[in-house]
């Protein structure tokens, strides 16, 4: 596994923690609002950040980085992904995995040999308009995203779900849905969309806060834990 970016002190990537987040690139999902779409689509362009330069960092900041997220593109796609949580893990860091959901199998190992303290997965729509949300249509990704949410919904390790909402993907009757799929999650967040250059497509739009504010009112009759995040 290889890393393209680091970012070495993020106060919002994991709450109430101090965490480096690393950024692995290849993707199995093309979301048109993806805004890491370098990560997913043009992985042969990208600089890698030397892991010696990441664990220099990280042992001359052991007193004051609490924990280091791995996010993508989508992690779980590297086999090796495992030994580098361990790494982790060994130098007292706590961990935080950030997922689509399509490796339940993977996901399940590191929570149950202990290499990952929190998962943050990412919701992309409601069942019936997860497809055009992910840019492919293959079925066993999406049986793989059920497994995930069940494994994480059964509290066998600390978590959060989360959605980027966009204006042209959403509607009240997806938010509905995803409040069934997700009924009596932990912690939910919807996120703000924000337009970019690095964005698969282009012309999408942010879902304004007024709206947002309406699908969090219908989501806490199922999540009570419902909040926006970057509004």
């Amino acid at each position: 596994m290889k890393f393209y970016g680091m970012e070495k002190l993020s106060l919002v990537d994991f709450d109430g923690k101090i965490t480096c987040t690393l950024f692995t690139a290849s993707c199995n999902f093309r979301c048109p609002f993806c805004h890491n779409s370098s990560l997913v689509i043009n992985e042969a362009h990208l600089q890698e950040v030397d892991f010696s330069e990441i664990m220099e960092y990280l042992n001359k900041r052991q007193k004051i980085v609490d924990a280091v997220c791995i996010t993508g593109g989508e992690p779980t796609l590297h086999k090796d992904l495992k030994d580098y949580f361990k790494i982790f893990k060994d130098m007292g860091f706590i961990t935080k995995l950030d997922t689509n959901g399509t490796n339940p199998k993977m996901l399940k190992e590191l929570v149950s040999e202990g290499l990952v303290d929190y998962v943050a997965m990412d919701i992309k729509n409601s069942f019936t308009s997860y497809y055009k949300t992910i840019g492919t249509n293959n079925a066993t990704l999406l049986e793989n995203v059920k497994e995930s949410i069940n494994f994480l919904l059964s509290g066998k390790v600390d978590y959060e779900f989360r959605t980027t909402i966009v204006k042209e993907l959403f509607s009240i009757d997806d938010i509905k849905e995803i409040s069934e799929m997700i009924k009596g999650a932990k912690k939910y967040y919807l996120q703000k969309f924000v337009s970019s250059d690095n964005c698969i497509k282009m012309g999408l739009h942010e879902v304004e806060k007024e709206e947002a504010n309406k699908y969090v009112d219908i989501l806490k009759e199922k999540i009570p834990n419902t909040y926006l995040r970057g509004y």
